[in-house]
Order: C-alpha cells, then sequence, then structure tokens
C-alpha cells in the first residue's frame, strides 16, 4: 500500500471495523492497512479520545476485539462513516447553494453534528481541510433559490410552467410557455431542460438568465421515453445543435497533452487511440459540435481536428481571425492608413 496520511489511515481504520459487526482485532487491522500493531493502537486511542465510540471487548478465549458501538450515534439506518461523509460533502454542495437541494444538505449537516463531539467534529474539519472543490466562472444562485425550487416542482408535477427569459442574444427578456423536463449541472450552472410548444422542441435555458417562474395548475404529458442523459448523449456538454445524425469527429493531441486527454472520460462515445510518436487520437460522436470546438481551441497548436473537414475550415477561420487580432499594433495601423 502507497504511504497515507494518518488521517486517511485512521478514516480507512474506522470504515474497516464499521464493515465488520464483529469487530476486529489489532493484529487483523495491522494486516488489512500495513501499518504495525503499534501504529494501530495509537490510531484507535485518537479516534476514541475524539468522540467516535470504539470499544475493546473480550471474546472466545480472551480474545480482544475493537468494534464500534451502535448505542449512542446516528440512527440505525446511517452508519458512522456515513454519518461523517456526510459532514464531509458541504463542500461538493457548494454549486447549488441557493437552491432547496443545498438548504435540506444543510439542514442534513447540521442534524449530523448534533450527534459529533466537538472534537469529532475538529477531527473532520481537519480531514475536510485537505479537499478543495474549486468553482471557476461558477454561478451564484443565492438569489433564484426560489426559481429553482419552483422548476423542481413543476419538473416532478408535469406542471406547465411560464418562463420569463432572456437568452444572450435577446435585448430584452421574453416570456414562454414550457414543459420543463429537468435540470442540468454544466460547468458550475445549472440548465432547464424544457419541451417549448411555440417552438415545437426541446431546448435548454440557462437559469442565470431566468428572471420569472410561474407554474400552472394545468399538467403536461410528459413522454415516457423522455430521458436526460439520452436526450444530451450527443452533445460536448449542453448544446444540442441540430444534425440529423452523429458527426465523427477526429483529434489528434500532441504528445506532452495525450497524458492528460487520456485521463478523463470527456464523452460517453470517445475512443482514445495512442499513437507510436506518443501522441493520441481522441474520435467521437457528436450531434454538435460547438462546445467540442472551444474545447480542441484551448489546447492551442497541441491539437488538430483531423476530421471532418467542415469543423477543421471552421477553426482554421478561428485562427486566422485571432492571428489577425494579435498583430503587432504597428502592423495593424499600417494596413488601415490610405495608399
Amino acid at each position: 500500500m502507497a504511504e497515507v496520511s494518518a488521517l486517511e489511515r485512521q478514516w480507512r481504520l474506522l470504515q474497516a471495523m464499521i464493515a465488520r459487526r464483529n469487530g476486529q482485532n489489532v493484529a487483523e487491522l495491522a494486516v488489512e492497512l500495513q501499518v504495525s500493531e503499534k501504529t494501530i493502537r495509537r490510531d484507535l486511542v485518537l479516534l476514541q479520545k475524539v468522540g467516535f465510540p470504539l470499544n475493546e471487548t473480550v471474546g472466545h478465549k480472551g480474545l480482544k476485539r475493537w468494534k464500534v458501538s451502535a448505542e449512542h450515534g446516528p440512527p440505525a439506518a446511517i452508519r458512522w462513516d456515513e454519518a461523517a461523509t456526510l459532514y464531509l460533502g458541504r463542500k461538493l454542495m457548494q454549486p447549488l447553494s441557493g437552491t432547496g437541494l443545498a438548504e435540506a444538505w444543510k439542514s442534513l449537516s447540521r442534524k449530523i453534528e448534533l450527534i459529533l463531539s466537538d472534537d469529532a467534529r475538529k477531527y473532520l474539519d481537519r480531514m475536510a481541510a485537505m479537499w478543495l472543490v474549486t468553482q471557476p466562472a461558477a454561478s451564484d444562485y443565492a438569489s433564484q433559490g426560489q426559481f429553482i425550487d419552483d422548476l423542481a416542482l413543476a419538473i416532478e408535477e408535469h406542471r406547465v410552467t411560464f418562463l420569463t427569459y432572456q437568452s444572450q442574444a435577446a435585448t430584452e427578456p421574453v416570456t414562454y410557455d414550457v414543459h420543463p423536463y429537468g435540470i442540468v449541472l454544466h460547468r458550475g450552472s445549472l440548465y432547464l431542460v424544457a419541451y417549448t410548444p411555440h417552438h415545437g422542441e426541446v431546448r435548454h435555458y440557462k437559469v442565470d438568465r431566468i428572471s420569472d417562474v410561474d407554474v400552472q395548475t394545468l399538467r403536461f404529458p410528459k413522454p415516457n421515453e423522455f430521458d436526460l442523459e439520452s436526450h444530451l448523449s450527443g452533445s460536448f456538454g449542453v448544446y444540442r445543435g441540430t444534425s440529423p445524425k452523429d458527426i465523427h469527429v477526429r483529434v489528434r493531441f500532441a504528445a506532452d497533452v495525450a497524458r492528460y486527454v487520456q485521463e478523463k472520460r470527456w464523452h460517453a462515445s470517445q475512443k482514445l487511440t495512442p499513437q507510436r510518436d506518443g501522441s493520441v487520437i481522441a474520435e467521437f460522436e457528436l450531434r454538435a459540435t460547438e462546445e467540442l470546438k472551444a474545447w480542441v481551441l484551448s489546447f492551442g497548436p497541441k491539437a488538430e481536428v483531423l476530421e471532418p473537414e467542415s469543423l477543421r475550415q471552421e477553426i482554421a477561420q478561428e485562427v486566422a481571425l485571432l492571428h489577425q487580432m494579435y498583430r503587432p499594433t504597428s502592423a495593424r495601423t499600417a494596413r488601415r492608413l490610405p495608399r
């Protein structure tokens, strides 16, 4: 086992004991965590000191075993490690701050705090400090919590909803009647997926641009076959495009970024093929390439679209515009001077 921090080792120790109702002896725990028995005993004393209900019992033939007591702790349906995980998971809800989900999580966290001692909370806070959830350019929904709760109700009960929305290109907001199907969290922002009778199609509305939500009593029939994951399967994010069939995309990534590309699952359809020169070719089946184009451009000269040719041309045009924009000031000025 690779060397781990004391906090992580103690967390694994707690989980190991919870997993076995009859407990484990020090020797067994030492073997499982691949540390000395002395280290296990020290960790057990520390966990006991900060408030976790660990007890040493004497069983058959005087065999001593450590286990987690169920007499004083969370409800029977929640294990101690689950309660601690809920407490630690507060940071993961930050992108949804202001929503009903985040408020419910806060309420649950407060209940969990009541069953943890001060020392146990301090111990878990130390563990939480080891993790950081970054949210670059994340949306702030503190002022739209009610809107999101209303949309959740409309989705759950299939209620027709009047949505006041101002798209990025619009000069003023417009009110639509929509049939809300679901909400997607993408890159720190929420998007409502809804059928719009006026347009006769399913559209996506960025929640940040919604200024009013009015849920009606009238209900709409939601298609049984509709599924959010399937709906977005051809997207490289949340933009679906209008292509009637899949677009086969091939991109070559240079050797110095190949590992980064291979470390992630960018899309369900991806196929990554390492090349002899260290580069990697990524293939996707998409219905829209707008978001993929921006992603490819973010790699600069380290990424080259091999197909389709139409996407190569779009990127070439973008690069030409960038070249023109970043030409030296003297060259741009000379071009504008009359001959």
